[in-house]
């Protein structure tokens, strides 16, 4: 299937008539093509934004909400539709799709319908100077969004629910690895009234189409989610243009596991948090440490649930590890696991290629967890995003928040523990935006969501979101008596 740029309002070919192919990943094969978007793609899509920003911008709250609403009915509508192109596009099992992903993208619509009507400013009343200064927050204008590949629809409506909900129009570009799901947003956005040119979704590389989008002169703000050293190059480009800027970038996240966890919930759910999504989520737990008393029982019941995990086609219902999203990405990964044999890691399981009857190109991978001895090893310092987990003992609480802290990243934190003193000691001293405890992934959307050190700049979520996508203004109003 050959998909478009959505462009105020309508479905438009690339300017240049260029394409890239489009790969469905547990077959291996192309299945359709998408527009190599140039400059000029972009500089269309920013002018539709533009000419529709001045009555967006001053729409009312209740109709800005009733369109949200109106669009997250509508992917709610068509779940099961909108979860088989996410699953035939990105390789992930269709359970998984059908019962996370799409739901989601739903809930970030519908979230922000309501957040946007409770959303306030600030007043001072200042005493004795007879003076009251309050807070406008206005939409930015045109802003852009760039979303990753490993949740696509999920992602990208995180970024343009709360854009749009503020008032702005948007300028979004989903990743060129998994861009049908965006597309069929468009539809669904006229079907529900968005008014056009609000939304402008302009497919392409990040090289090319990305580009344009970050160093637009009047592009005013970027959100973007992906790797760091993408966000290092937004960053070098954006910031002396004096755009605003939230940046979501990768994780090294610990997953630490004390003896006096609830040992049958954390096996439970350590395998679906190094797992989940073949591993391709930002917010996986990569590094597993595991304390010394229970290290020996961990290590032989988490092989044994690996095992039995099923890695096959996304389409079959009891498969629980589908394909990994591109055919160079899956090589990234398994350079990974033979780095981990030159450096002295000892692959307890997997770490082979998987064919998959009747999809035998398809980029299949078993799970794999290694055993290290050093947490300065590549594999967990450096991102693999993947389905490889590496797993150490640990004696104290000190020497395992060490560990944990000693990365680049600070994006999200696993503690299993029933020590309530541990807990409020350790939470506080875990270098990382989200810190679970005796649970994983269990998001509250009122909440921030954001990393620290090289995991990114900037908060998601919430009023988090809203107040990123608004510039805040000061007013300052003084009264005077009135003459006698």
């Amino acid at each position: 299937m050959n998909i478009k740029n959505y462009i105020n309002g309508a479905f438009l070919a690339p300017l240049s008539g260029n394409y890239i192919d489009n790969y469905n990943p547990s077959k291996g094969v192309i299945y359709g093509q998408i527009p190599n978007s140039s400059k000029e793609d972009v500089e269309l899509a920013y002018q539709a934004a533009k000419d529709a920003y001045p009555s967006w911008s001053n729409t009312t709250l209740e109709e800005r909400s009733s369109i949200l609403s109106k669009i997250a009915q509508l992917i709610k509508e068509k779940l099961d539709f909108l979860a088989e192109a996410e699953a035939k596009d990105n390789g992930k099992p269709l359970s998984l799709a059908t019962a996370i992903d799409i739901p989601r993208a739903s809930s970030n619509f519908q979230f922000f319908a309501n957040a946007i009507t409770q959303f306030s400013s600030e007043a001072y009343e200042s005493f004795g100077l007879n003076a009251m200064n309050f807070t406008l927050r206005h939409p930015i204008g045109v802003v852009g969004c760039i979303s990753p590949w490993n949740l696509p629809l999920y992602l990208f409506t995180w970024k343009i629910a709360p854009a749009i909900a503020a008032g702005n129009c948007v300028v979004a570009k989903p990743s060129e690895v998994t861009p049908m799901t965006a597309y069929l947003l468009g539809e669904i956005c006229n079907e529900a009234g968005l008014p056009k040119g609000v939304l402008n979704i302009v497919h392409g590389l990040g090289t090319t189409t990305g580009q344009a989008i970050i160093e637009h002169p009047n592009i005013k703000a970027i959100s973007f989610t992906g790797g760091s050293t993408t966000g290092a190059h937004i960053a070098r480009t954006a910031a002396p243009m004096f755009k605003k800027l939230s940046l979501e970038l990768g994780g090294k996240n610990p997953n630490i596991i004390f003896a006096d966890c609830n040992y049958n919930e954390m096996l439970a759910t350590t395998v679906r948090s190094s797992f989940a999504n073949q591993g391709q989520i930002c917010l996986c737990g990569s590094r597993i440490f595991v304390e010394e008393s229970i290290y020996e029982r961990f290590k032989k019941d988490f092989i044994q649930k690996v095992s039995e995990l099923k890695v096959g086609n996304p389409f079959d219902e009891d498969t629980n590890v589908g394909a990994l999203v591109s055919k160079a990405h899956l090589e990234k990964v398994i350079s990974y696991i033979n780095i981990a044999e030159e450096e002295g890691g000892r692959i307890l399981f997997g770490g082979k290629k998987v064919e998959v009857i009747g999809s035998e190109q398809g980029y299949y991978l078993q799970p794999t967890i290694i055993e290290v001895t050093d947490n300065k090893c590549k594999l967990n310092q450096e991102e693999i995003f993947g389905p490889i987990v590496t797993i150490m003992p640990f004696k104290t609480e000190a020497e395992v928040l060490q560990m944990a802290n000693d990365v680049t990243y600070g994006l999200s934190a696993t503690l299993w523990t029933n020590n309530l003193n541990r807990t409020m000691q350790m939470t506080k001293q875990i270098e990382a935006g989200i810190v679970w405890v005796n649970t994983w992934l269990l998001r509250d959307l009122r909440t921030p969501f954001g990393g620290m050190k090289n995991s990114g700049v900037g908060r998601e979520g919430g009023f988090e979101a809203l107040r990123f996508f608004t510039e805040p203004k000061n007013v300052c109003i003084k009264a005077y008596p009135n003459p006698s």
